[in-house]
């Protein structure tokens, strides 16, 4: 009975892969009951080696933590991964997850299934936080999963993914961090996810949200996306996570207000080839709106003169004495920012005139860039 209780399981989590997979049907998996012991033998690690050991322990340890997140809106299961504050319970996953969700259940470790409410999340970086509504005595025997740093990773590192690939539960995959500093389109109102971390560890549909971990068990990033040149949405050995020094700052807004709240300088920044053509490096300056922080500390955006010729703007090559060569440097200046803080601009102005303007950051509104 007991075996036929588990590939009825088995057929049901593979039903919730994408229909394609199959030709567009379920599988049909016939519950057969099965006589047989229930003895398990104990695995003789004498005869595996080091670093087996170390990835068996890995997984065991980090699997408690990995949750299943059922989306009933759109009938699809997915994988989380616990990280955070776990007395109140709170789930950290990728916003298209739960994108459009009427309702979402979490499944844990022992099969157990609550419902969870939406906290809040952020669109254009793919991730979003739950709070699972479970008896208190549940929540307080949750494990989280200990969180690493993705500042210092290289390429070349192992890595591993747990996850629900094609609704195979808790299926861990490794391989190394083949590329670092990524850019990928979240799809979302043109944002792009910057300083993603590119793997080959097999990642496929079923594993957004869940863990990439280093080889000490510790979570350096969300997985969120394949590349998926042939659109049948399997791996093709390059995968990608948000790295986790990205997460836990935007987990910390969301936790707070309920969203993402972005700090802007109040600049409208014209496209790159414009700096490009004139063989410049930086970020040039468009236009300057009245009373936004960027007008009060004085920066110039372009203008025409008496004769109406185009004068250059101010260009954007440095805050707080980083560099800043290209859009992606300036966003990410920002991104490490919040919304009150008084950051130093470095500016090169018309004439090749260097000026250093203090800026206080407010919040971003709709119509702002940047």
């Amino acid at each position: 009975m007991q075996r036929a209780l588990a590939l009825g399981r088995l057929g049901m989590s593979l039903s919730t892969g994408p229909a394609g997979m199959f030709g567009g049907r379920p599988p049909v998996v016939e519950a057969v009951p099965v006589t047989m012991e229930n003895k398990t033998p104990l695995p003789d690690l004498s005869q595996l080696s080091p670093d087996e050991i170390l990835t068996i322990e890995l997984f065991k340890t980090n699997t408690p933590s990995v949750v299943n997140i059922a989306n009933i809106a759109l009938a699809r299961h997915y994988y989380s991964t616990d990280v955070l504050k776990i007395p109140q319970g709170h789930i950290v996953t990728n916003f298209h997850v739960i994108r459009g969700a009427s309702e979402v259940q979490v499944s844990l470790i022992d099969q157990s299934t609550y419902p969870a409410k939406i906290v809040g999340g952020d669109p254009a970086k793919d991730v979003a936080v739950l709070q699972l509504q479970a008896p208190p005595e549940v929540l307080a025997n949750l494990k989280p999963v200990s969180l690493g740093a993705s500042s210092s990773l290289v390429v070349g590192q192992k890595v591993f993914a747990i996850g629900n690939p094609f609704g195979l539960d808790h299926s861990l995959s490794s391989g190394i961090i083949s590329g670092l500093n990524r850019e990928l389109n979240t799809g979302y109102g043109g944002s792009s996810l910057r300083n993603v971390i590119q793997c080959d560890a097999a990642i496929n549909p079923g594993n957004s949200g869940g863990p990439l971990l280093d080889s000490r068990g510790r979570l350096i990033g969300i997985n969120t996306a394949i590349a998926d040149p042939t659109g049948k949405g399997a791996s093709s050995g390059i995968g990608f996570a948000i790295p986790i020094d990205t997460v836990r700052g935007l987990v910390e807004q969301i936790l707070k207000y309920g969203r993402v709240v972005r700090p802007v300088l109040g600049i409208t920044i014209a496209p790159p080839q414009a700096l490009r053509q004139m063989g410049l490096e930086g970020v040039l300056v468009m236009d300057v709106p009245p009373g936004t922080p960027a007008d009060k500390a004085g920066m110039q955006g372009i203008v025409r003169d008496g004769f109406g010729r185009l004068v250059l703007g101010d260009v954007i090559v440095g805050m707080n004495g980083r560099p800043v060569k290209k859009e992606a440097d300036l966003f990410d200046i920002l991104d490490g920012c919040k919304v009150g803080d008084t950051v130093n601009v470095e500016v090169l102005r018309r004439g090749g005139q260097r000026k250093v303007l203090s800026v206080q950051l407010a919040e971003r509104q709709p119509e702002t860039t940047e």
